[in-house]
């Protein structure tokens, strides 16, 4: 195992990585450290060349509530942690910084993510939030437990959906209109079924089924996972995800800038927790 500030890494078969958000006591909600603890461990785990298929886990009752709204110690990116992405300007005043941040922590991390060279499962159990769909969609496959529960509820803060807006491809378009509208919550059964998750299993047995589903994985050549995960990739590339992702982290950016006019913070207050009320207004 190695050791980060807000993750575990271990590995449970010398091919096999298995990657855990390590928060619980937040739900796992994604700060700025664990997204940068993220990427860290999920390079690590492309570059070593024993690694044939990364697993993205959470520990404690979820896997993901979404992004974390409070301050931290750290909460500069670009600042306090190194870029990963091309835009600069984190430290410019309003929407020039504002645009830069959310570019780099958000929309241009989770497609590193959903690039990475081997396949990567999310284990997926208890809520999944907002932010915490990104981190699964950008993996591969989805496998969850039968008490998973999926929901982007953004819209009751002002907001037209998560940065990683792929929302129309995983559900199909009148699904992710009905999923984001209503901001319900949905069940593992109701995600397997609009195909956005590939199994559904026992919450006892989650951990045991994903190792065994990656085990089958590892079994294959190395450079025909890489390239048959191209393949797919491109394919949905082609058919313009991508342009369609950056049209819609746009209209995100308006919808903070209209609710900063509206209400002098990035979001609508209404749609918030009161924890997290006064943080959000410095996002």
């Amino acid at each position: 195992m190695s050791s980060f500030e807000t993750i575990l890494v271990e590995r449970p078969e010398p091919t096999i990585a298995r990657i855990v958000m390590n928060r619980p006591e937040a739900r796992n909600a994604q700060n700025l450290q664990m997204t940068y603890d993220l990427n860290a461990a999920f390079d690590a785990a492309v570059q070593d060349d024993a690694v044939k298929v990364i697993i993205l886990a959470g520990n404690g009752p979820h896997f993901s509530s979404g992004h974390d709204l409070r301050p931290g110690a750290k909460n500069a990116a670009g600042v306090d942690f190194p870029p990963i992405g091309n835009w600069g300007g984190f430290a410019e005043a309003n929407a020039h910084g504002r645009f830069a941040r959310e570019q780099e922590i958000y929309l241009q991390i989770t497609r590193r993510w959903r690039n990475l060279a081997k396949p990567t499962i999310a284990e997926v159990h208890g809520k999944c939030i907002a932010g915490g769909l990104m981190l699964a969609w950008a993996c591969d496959l989805i496998v969850a437990s039968d008490d998973a529960q999926f929901c982007d509820p953004v819209v009751t803060m002002g907001v037209c959906g998560v940065e990683w807006f792929v929302h129309p491809w995983e559900l199909g378009p009148r699904k992710a209109k009905e999923f984001l509208f209503t901001a319900d919550s949905w069940s593992a059964q109701e995600a397997h079924q609009l195909g956005m998750v590939n199994q559904v299993v026992p919450r006892a047995e989650l951990s045991a089924r994903v190792l065994e589903l990656a085990r089958k994985i590892a079994s294959k050549p190395s450079f025909a996972l890489k390239l048959t995960k191209e393949a797919v990739n491109r394919s949905v590339d082609v058919m313009g995800q991508p342009a369609a992702i950056d049209q819609a982290f746009a209209l995100h950016q308006l919808c903070h800038a209209h609710n900063l006019q509206e209400f002098g913070m990035v979001v609508d207050p209404s749609g918030l927790h009161p924890s997290v009320r006064k943080p959000a207004a410095a996002e």
